[in-house]
């Protein structure tokens, strides 16, 4: 098996309340969850605080995005220093909901991953190709020229997971099968290893996501390149323990 330690991010998006985010919260907290497995949750800003004091400590928490300065005259942003003073420790970066509902470019996720990176936080970058886009035969284009922006502001690699998800298999029902994504992650593991270094390649995790359900997840975590996944709306049920446990 890969020396790399198993990711299983739950995005939560725009989701959720005190009440059914408390349910499952206690929920995680009283689950038994693979011990070789890191588990991170990605909360709304407005309950960054609630979750971070709710769950156990070893569960982390990430922000959904982020601004690239500190602090300033930027109505409605968060800040690294920000989400640090919440004691969390993640955040989500380029989500194909921010590039494409927001229209973030691959330059401004390029200079968030940076001062996020350069603030302490972790960062979960994402990835991933349209429906067109793979239609069209240019999955790897898109896809490496989203990472080449990714890596042109990252020094500290232990600090970055990749994410890819395709974004025709996000919330739609339908998921990559688990050759198309082993396919798509061994060739992004290539380009690390050819365009940054063959130790930040063997290293660096890279987590797919794309409605990975209880059902999916054990045949895609069992491939040789997927790393862990980034979850959507199966991380607010309570299969999302049986997705944390895939490998367990």
């Amino acid at each position: 098996m890969s020396p790399r330690k198993f990711f299983v991010g739950g995005n939560w998006k725009m989701n959720g309340d005190k009440k059914s985010l408390g349910e499952l919260i206690n929920t995680l907290n009283n689950a038994k969850l693979h011990a070789d497995t890191e588990v991170v949750c990605g909360a709304s800003p407005i309950y960054l605080d609630f979750a971070r004091s709710k769950l156990d400590p070893k569960i982390g928490v990430a922000a959904q995005n982020c601004y690239k300065v500190a602090k300033g005259a930027f109505t409605g942003e968060i800040s690294p220093a920000m989400i640090k003073d919440c004691g969390v420790h993640w955040v989500i970066l380029g989500h194909s909901e921010r590039r494409h509902v927001f229209g973030e470019s691959d330059e401004l996720i390029g200079q968030k991953v940076a001062h996020a990176l350069e603030s302490g936080l972790g960062v979960i970058a994402c990835i991933g190709e349209k429906l067109d886009e793979r239609e069209a035969g240019i999955t790897e284009k898109v896809v490496f020229a989203q990472t080449k922006v990714i890596a042109d502001n990252v020094k500290d690699w232990s600090k970055v997971v990749l994410a890819y998800e395709p974004v025709w298999a996000i919330g739609t029902g339908k998921t990559a099968s688990p050759q198309q994504a082993q396919e798509v992650h061994e060739k992004l593991r290539h380009w690390v290893k050819d365009n940054v270094s063959e130790a930040v390649a063997n290293s660096v995790r890279i987590i797919y996501g794309g409605s990975v359900t209880g059902g999916t997840c054990k045949e895609l975590g069992s491939q040789k390149d997927v790393d862990g996944f980034l979850v959507g709306g199966a991380s607010l049920k309570p299969e999302f323990v049986e997705i944390i446990n895939a490998r367990a």
